[in-house]
């Protein structure tokens, strides 16, 4: 039973499935995936992500805004927990911070993801981390602001192993993304052998990184199989022991989002004293 972490459930290229999302997530179910964490990129997009849920018992949705997003007007701590609390939201996030691209200046981005760290400190959600060519500042943020007895999760990792204990240490969770499966990502299959199991979770970030053989093509949450069973044998173990130790390790984190695991797979973790 996989769990897919990351995914942008309203964003996806659906022609491969003749526009339907139904379609798309049966494609994925009929390979055992059997949870969808939707991940918001704005506070607009969430009530649109909360309509999908509710059509879909096995889709959960997060709320905040991504850091590169340009807003008319930054919300702050109030606005980010009163929507995730108006729509069920399991987590904070995608937020964080971003070097690589122009866009959002870096102060006005710092400023963000302190708020969003905050209001999930204070929701006690997990929250839901971007970080690209940002170390210090995003451990800073997080040191500062961010609450070990919540934690949260670095999403599609690509940074250093020394920036995964240090976020490991802080409460965080590792997420490995199709990037592991690219020719020429060594350096993060070395992470998936290096950090903990019980440390990682695994998602597509789909429609984004599509993991090899699907490179090229649109990415959809039915490849997230594809990264546990890259992982897999860089570890060195079963492909089962993958999906099940990061599907404990996402009900451990995404806590609000157990209730909606199905009866079959909730029994499951509990007979394998996963939980």
């Amino acid at each position: 039973m996989f769990v897919d972490s990351h995914c942008h459930l309203d964003r996806l290229d659906l022609s491969a499935h003749g526009g339907d999302l139904n379609a798309a997530l049966d494609a994925a179910r009929r390979r055992e995936v059997r949870q969808f964490l939707a991940i918001a990129v704005t506070l607009e997009d969430v009530p649109g992500l909360a309509a999908i849920a509710r059509e879909h018992e096995d889709v959960v949705i997060s709320a905040g805004v991504h850091p590169l997003h340009e807003v008319p007007r930054e919300p702050d701590v109030e606005a980010i927990k009163a929507c995730a609390e108006r729509h069920a939201a399991v987590a904070i996030g995608e937020t964080g911070l971003d070097y690589h691209y122009q866009g959002v200046a870096p102060p006005q981005q710092r400023s963000r993801f302190a708020n969003h760290l905050i209001a999930a400190r204070e929701l006690e959600l997990p929250v839901i981390v971007h970080t690209r060519e940002a170390r210090e500042d995003t451990l800073a943020l997080i040191a500062e602001h961010g609450d070990p007895a919540v934690g949260g999760v670095l999403h599609c990792f690509t940074e250093d192993l020394d920036m995964a204990r240090e976020a490991v240490r802080h409460g965080f969770l590792i997420s490995l993304s199709g990037i592991v499966t690219f020719r020429n990502a060594a350096a993060i299959r070395e992470l998936a052998r290096a950090i903990p199991l019980d440390r990682l979770l695994i998602e597509t970030d789909s429609p984004y990184l599509a993991p090899v053989p699907h490179r090229g093509k649109p990415n959809e949450p039915q490849w997230v199989v594809e990264v546990a069973e890259c992982i897999a044998a860089e570890r060195g173990i079963s492909v089962d022991e993958v999906a099940m130790q990061t599907t404990a390790n996402f009900y451990r984190l995404f806590r609000e989002a157990l209730p909606q695991a199905p009866a079959d797979l909730r029994q499951s973790l509990e007979e394998a004293g996963w939980r």
